[in-house]
């Protein structure tokens, strides 16, 4: 069995998939749920100076996405300190504590929950041109602090300069991404917006967030030297392994609890040892930054690489053939393509469900 330990500034988790500042870590019983369920670390959800008054409807599951209007926890920090903090801390896994925004409010709460935090997360919701009220929050997090402090990053295109600038004011590590948006969901029954803010709007998570939270992770961990953790549509195995390819250290999940419980921690931690045994890793670290390793090996193509078929597997199903803007596969007795027509877009082995279908990267 592949060792899933994992150390991050310090502390050692059991495995490196988390709970996410959200509504599955909203208080200690849920936190509480999340260990048992299997998490390697707990990160609560996000508080600031006051409760939150959260728009409702809150949530909502649509074809395309997770759309929330979620702001920061609905309970008071004072709440947080007397009865959840105390319980959770003694769960036995390291707790990152979620807090938010201004730097006015990060001076207030940050010495509230120091002896809870083994390390915090700062939501900022950056989203503007200017960094300096990040920064300023961060600073003020850190002159409050002496544990390791994480930016968590909303999916910005400039991305890499802001990570960058957070790692010269001392961050010790970061948190991407944010969930999307904003976005918008429509009730074609009744027309009303789907979301209960005053707009309508909401934000995206979940499996459809994951490609931008790949993309963003495997950019700024190119660009700093302090760890990485994931967050954004980890659903399975499969996408904690993606994330970590990527270059996170670790990864945290919300939507999947929310929809699945939080048995999900454990059974993903699962998933990604089971991976790691299938492929020959003896230690999950080896898959961090792999991608970016990867590519240093690949070769210029100098022609088309045409797919390739395992006839025993291939059930005929035809949804690889119906795909093909090409015309070049044919199934009519065995699998073929035309070698003429094939564009070597790879898409049928995306849709091939046996896993009958290669192409060479």
């Amino acid at each position: 069995m592949a060792n899933l330990k994992t150390i991050i500034c310090g502390l050692e988790f059991p495995n490196p998939i988390m709970t996410a500042a959200g509504p599955g870590a909203k208080d200690a019983e849920l936190c509480k749920q999340a260990a048992e369920g299997g998490a390697g670390g707990i990160v609560t959800k996000t508080i600031s100076a006051k409760a939150a008054d959260v728009p409702r409807p809150c949530m909502t599951l649509t074809n395309s996405g997770f759309l929330n209007t979620e702001l920061w926890s609905e309970l008071t920090p004072e709440h947080w300190v007397e009865h959840e903090y105390p319980e959770i801390k003694k769960l036995g896994l390291p707790v990152i504590v979620g807090l938010g925004y201004t730097a006015e409010q990060i001076a207030k709460v940050a010495p509230m929950v120091k002896p809870f935090a083994d390390a915090v997360e700062m939501s900022v919701h950056y989203v503007g041109t200017s960094m300096e009220p990040m920064l300023d929050a961060l600073r003020a997090a850190k002159k409050a602090l002496d544990v390791p402090v994480f930016m968590k990053m909303s999916p910005h295109t400039d991305i890499t300069e802001i990570a960058k600038a957070c790692e010269n004011a001392g961050a010790d590590g970061l948190v991407m991404i944010n969930s999307v948006g904003p976005c918008m969901g429509i009730d074609i029954e009744t027309g009303f917006p789907l979301m209960g803010s005053e707009s309508g709007y909401g934000w995206l998570t979940g499996r459809a967030i994951r490609p931008i939270a790949i993309r963003t992770i495997f950019d700024v961990c190119g660009a700093v030297k302090i760890p990485v953790i994931g967050v954004g549509g980890v659903a399975d195995g499969k996408d904690a392994a993606e994330m970590l390819m990527a270059g996170a250290a670790a990864v945290q999940t919300c939507t999947e609890a929310i929809l699945k419980g939080p048995g999900v921690y454990g059974k993903i931690a699962k998933q990604l040892s089971d991976f790691l045994d299938k492929q020959g890793y003896k230690d999950v670290s080896e898959i961090v930054g792999l991608t970016r390793k990867k590519l240093h090996e690949r070769k210029p193509r100098k022609h088309v690489e045409l797919p390739t078929c395992d006839q025993e597997r291939c059930t005929k199903c035809g949804l690889c053939k119906v795909s093909c803007v090409y015309e070049a596969i044919d199934i009519t007795e065995a699998w073929t393509v035309d070698k003429e027509k094939c564009f070597g877009c790879g898409l049928c082995v995306s849709r091939c469900k046996p896993a009958a279908l290669h192409i060479a990267y």
